[in-house]
């Protein structure tokens, strides 16, 4: 049974609470940033000067977008180099050289930029041609497109960054125990793989990815080497209880409810803003600093909602791995190697948990198990 390592848990703090800061200071740039645009009028003077160029929608949008994320972006540079590269080097939880980490990171944006400005322009087709009813189309489309993204992403996105390969021979067994334990939960899954998450980092994580004929079992190399077989049996048993309790789809409905919510409120407040900054429309591209500070703001009242309701789904989940397995002494080492490998505090305090955390907090989980005998 793994042992809680005290020095371990004094760095996770720090770890902790020097990321909530860099976030909230990240957080109040993209605020203030996208205010700047709309009371000091730079949005309506670049959609001037574009519109100078070209009239064309279906160039403006991208145009506009472009310039306004870029400039953020390279401001934000400095920041993101600090809490990407510096900051995880600095606590030993990163492996990665300097020039991996920029090409992982050209690989996102690579990645992100194309889908991004996708959903952008059919965002921009909603508001020219849907009337009223701009925010049900959006939130219908985003729901669409998370389905394809989470059918697609172990196979088009996932082997851009990490190399996936089904566990040999010498795994043979684990790989057995976990097929049948897929099988125990009534998914179908196309196989275990391992990949190399340890080119980027120390942490260690499993995953139950894809949606129908993607659907596989994915363990780092992290994991497996750190980890008992019992241990990661219980972790990937987590994952399943995902599957059995319908936390996919749970999930996939209140988020789209959420955001429909949100976009809904978004449309009566950005026929305030449309008003008020002297914007053509709705679907006047210079209004676009209005939509994603209403929608930015939107998510930062929510979030600690959204949290709540996944850490209930996490619990249930946990619960479904102590029964499917009955290692509860299994699941709380491996959760105890979680807090000591991946600098998880284990004892956060109430305000963080209810702001920040999306799973409960290790100690919680430990706890659990360690009493599951007397409370099953």
């Amino acid at each position: 049974m793994a042992l809680l390592d005290p020095e371990k848990q004094k760095q996770a703090k720090e770890y902790s609470r020097i990321s909530r800061r860099l976030w909230l200071v990240e957080t109040a740039f993209g605020l203030f940033y996208t205010l700047a645009w709309l009371v000091f009028g730079w949005a309506s003077g670049l959609r001037t000067w574009l519109t100078g160029l070209t009239t064309n929608d279906w160039l403006l949008v991208p145009a506009f977008v472009l310039v306004f994320g870029g400039i953020s972006g390279l401001i934000e540079l400095p920041l993101n180099y600090y809490t990407g590269f510096v900051l995880p080097h600095r606590f030993d939880q990163s492996n990665q050289t300097l020039k991996d980490w920029i090409i992982d990171e050209l690989k996102g944006l690579a990645i992100s930029l194309p889908l991004g400005l996708v959903v952008l322009e059919l965002l921009y087709l909603a508001l020219r041609v849907t009337g009223p009813l701009w925010w049900l189309w959006v939130a219908g489309g985003l729901l669409v497109f998370q389905v394809l993204l989470a059918n697609l992403a172990p196979v088009l996105i996932m082997p851009l960054f990490n190399k996936f390969v089904p566990l040999g021979d010498e795994h043979a067994d684990l790989a057995e125990r976990l097929l049948k334990l897929a099988e125990k939960a009534g998914t179908q899954v196309k196989g275990v793989y391992k990949f190399d998450m340890s080119r980027q980092s120390k942490a260690a994580n499993a995953a139950l990815t894809g949606i129908g004929n993607t659907r596989r079992i994915v363990l780092g190399d992290t994991l497996i080497n750190e980890f008992t077989s019992d241990e990661i049996e219980t972790v990937l048993a987590h994952e399943l209880g995902h599957h059995v309790n319908r936390d996919i789809p749970l999930l996939l409905g209140f988020g789209t409810l959420t955001i429909a919510l949100g976009l809904y409120l978004a449309a009566l407040a950005m026929n305030w803003a449309v008003g008020f900054f002297g914007f053509a429309s709705v679907a006047d591209v210079a209004a676009f600093p209005a939509l994603t500070l209403i929608i930015s703001l939107y998510g930062l009242l929510t979030m600690p909602l959204s949290h709540s309701f996944s850490r209930w789904r996490e619990r249930l989940a946990d619960e479904y791995s102590l029964k499917a397995t009955g290692k509860n002494e299994a699941f709380a080492s491996a959760f105890t190697r979680l807090a000591n490998q991946n600098l998880g505090e284990i004892d956060p305090e109430k305000w963080v948990v209810f702001l920040f955390y999306s799973h409960p907090p290790l100690g919680e989980r430990i706890a659990m198990a360690k009493r599951w005998t007397v409370e099953a």
